[in-house]
């Protein structure tokens, strides 16, 4: 008969809960709204997304309650930070490496709980065990970190992928629905708002979560992702008759063939401003969001034409990456030469992106393609009402240095 490990010590558990909540009392609420669900097979602690806490009796039972303490508070904040929505927005390849995923949100969170004192246990992961700065989101951290990182499995409320020692189905434990998840983050931001007015002390990196809860900003990274999906998707949607393969129906006709149906992957665009006023550093960061964004929608290699353009047409070139763009030019601005340009070309695109700060002319009237202006800089004046237009950071980063999501 297999020897049965220890039982979950459910007093102890519970008062280091309780410690945790006394002594930051913003997280009460959120730490009380864990379901805690006893598991033999969950290594330390762990959440789901449903807001259930998963903890190992083994672990209760050798962990003194300070430490369990600084757990509950490491774990809430995965949830509250909405770490397994962000996963969700990461590139495919990044989201199926949940260990690094992890690594990266250990990091993210253990900085500001050791720098607010709390006794974390000992193998935790921080920024400095790989040299890295504080102060970052997990996402900054996910690009530094070596592929071969390992971390205990914090669950599917981290790194968004379903682990094994979690419930499925409707069944099973309590869960918190995304609406009430949402109205409890902003619950819990608004208690650090009222903390640090009355005590003057909060964490950096609950600080900027608050203020970006309570007062979001919209990252310029996603509405740009998001406008060339679109665009991708409207063109890809456009279809065109084959006689290269011919239809299925064509058997059935004899002495006929019939074409099929062909859906092509869209022609871009991209006409970069060069003129005098633009800075690099903004340039590569949106053309390396672009190309990146193209890549994952298949568009890629010489479906992907880049003008630099100033107030003439300097360069042309078929590029696989950002650092491969000749940005020449720095003279005056017209993008109208830019764009008329590209609806010039012998492969016509579909969907032609301007990255420009704004200061110059456009077409007296709509292209007949999908035309997205990326304006560079808070200042830039606004295109036509016709074209579609996303904001970009003049820093090349978002104001808030977030991600989507708090």
């Amino acid at each position: 008969m297999a020897e049965r490990g220890p039982s979950l010590d459910m007093t102890k558990l519970l008062a280091a809960r309780y410690r945790a909540a006394s002594e930051r009392p913003y997280l009460a609420s959120a730490l009380y709204a864990l379901t805690v669900v006893p598991s033999a097979e969950v290594p330390t602690m762990g959440v789901d997304r449903h807001w259930r806490c998963y903890v190992s009796p083994g672990f209760v039972e050798r962990t003194p309650v300070a430490e369990l303490a600084a757990v509950w508070v490491h774990e809430v904040a995965h949830l509250l930070r909405d770490h397994h929505g962000r996963a969700g927005r990461l590139p495919v390849a990044d989201q199926r490496d949940r260990h690094r995923v992890n690594v990266a949100q250990d990091c993210e969170i253990n900085d500001d709980l050791l720098a607010d004192g709390l006794p974390l246990p000992a193998g935790r992961m921080e920024p400095s065990g790989f040299g890295l700065p504080e102060g970052l989101l997990f996402e900054a951290y996910l690009v530094r970190l070596p592929p071969e990182v390992r971390s205990p499995d914090c669950g599917s409320g981290a790194h968004g992928r379903h682990s094994p020692w979690e419930a499925t189905g409707p069944g099973g434990p309590a869960r918190l629905g995304p609406v009430e998840a949402e109205a409890l983050r902003r619950h819990t931001a608004e208690a650090m708002r009222a903390h640090q007015r009355t005590r003057g002390t909060l964490p950096a990196g609950w600080r900027r979560w608050a203020e970006e809860v309570l007062e979001p900003t919209v990252d310029w990274r996603q509405v740009l992702s998001g406008a060339v999906r679109e665009a991708a998707a409207w063109a890809g949607g456009a279809v065109d008759y084959t006689y290269r393969r011919p239809s299925r129906r064509t058997p059935a006709l004899r002495g006929a063939v019939l074409p099929s149906l062909r859906r092509p992957l869209p022609r871009v665009a991209i006409v970069v401003d060069t003129s005098g006023s633009m800075g690099e550093g903004e340039l590569a960061a949106a053309l390396g969001e672009i190309t990146g964004v193209l890549r994952e929608v298949g568009v890629r290699g010489n479906r992907v034409a880049v003008l630099a353009c100033d107030a003439d047409v300097h360069a042309v070139s078929r590029v696989m990456t950002a650092e491969q763009v000749a940005l020449d030019g720095g003279g005056g601005t017209d993008m109208r030469v830019g764009v008329e340009a590209a609806l010039a070309m012998r492969d016509r695109p579909r969907i032609v992106i301007v990255l420009t700060d704004g200061f110059t002319p456009w077409p007296a009237e709509a292209p007949s393609c999908r035309l997205i202006a990326a304006l560079i800089g808070e200042d830039a004046p606004a295109p036509p009402s016709w074209v579609e237009t996303v904001r970009v950071d003049a820093g090349g980063t978002p104001a808030t240095g977030a991600p989507a999501g708090p």
